[in-house]
């Protein structure tokens, strides 16, 4: 066999470092108002991690290293916030206000409310974002992914905790036992029928 074209720079599987959990330094890349499947209004606002952040540059070195025709910005480096709430579609969503409150703060801005290029005046501007673990199944197999959370405002980082795991089933891991606090699982005892995932 020859050595496959572009073998040296490829990465191996798990190579990649996650995103640490907790809270992170941001700067906003891009804001676009988006319509969801079912016609509701949206943001998606694109991101990547700044001085002095231990992670800077982390979704620009993804995506300049994605060697798809059709690549993207890296999916958790974007977070999806419906401006209406959910429930009451004449209320605003709190997670599009958490976001324009923190970067009002963050940049000592006020919104500029128009309807032309509305995302447009965030390009550039600083933010907190805090990430957390969520289960999620794709293709039948479940995983735990580092996700964005919700934000926070940019001075405000150092102080946000590590937010509780999301599971699919809303309580208790699907894929494994749980970790106890010194990073060891707990392993079920030798009366029940459980399997030990290793």
């Amino acid at each position: 066999m020859q050595k496959p074209s572009g073998y040296d720079e490829a990465q191996t599987i798990g190579q990649l470092t996650p995103v640490e959990l907790g809270g992170h330094y941001a700067v906003i890349k891009q804001v676009s108002e988006r319509k969801t499947e079912k016609g509701k209004d949206m943001i998606v606002v694109l991101f990547d991690f700044c001085s002095p952040d231990k992670q800077t540059g982390y979704f620009k070195s993804q995506f300049e290293n994605d060697d798809r025709e059709d690549k993207k910005w890296p999916f958790a480096g974007s977070k999806y916030i419906m401006i209406n709430d959910f429930n009451d579609p004449t209320k605003t969503s709190k997670a599009f206000k958490t976001f324009c409150t923190c970067a009002e703060k963050s940049n000592g801005m006020s919104i500029v409310w128009n309807g032309n290029g509305w995302g447009k005046q965030f390009t550039g501007k600083k933010i907190g974002v805090v990430f957390g673990e969520e289960e999620h199944k794709y293709n039948g197999k479940i995983s735990m992914r580092h996700n964005p959370k919700w934000f926070c405002v940019y001075d405000k980082v150092g102080e946000q905790d590590i937010p509780r795991p999301k599971y699919l089933n809303g309580s208790s891991p699907s894929t494994a036992p749980a970790k106890t606090d010194d990073g060891f699982m707990d392993i079920p005892d030798d009366s029940t029928d459980e399997e030990i995932p290793f």
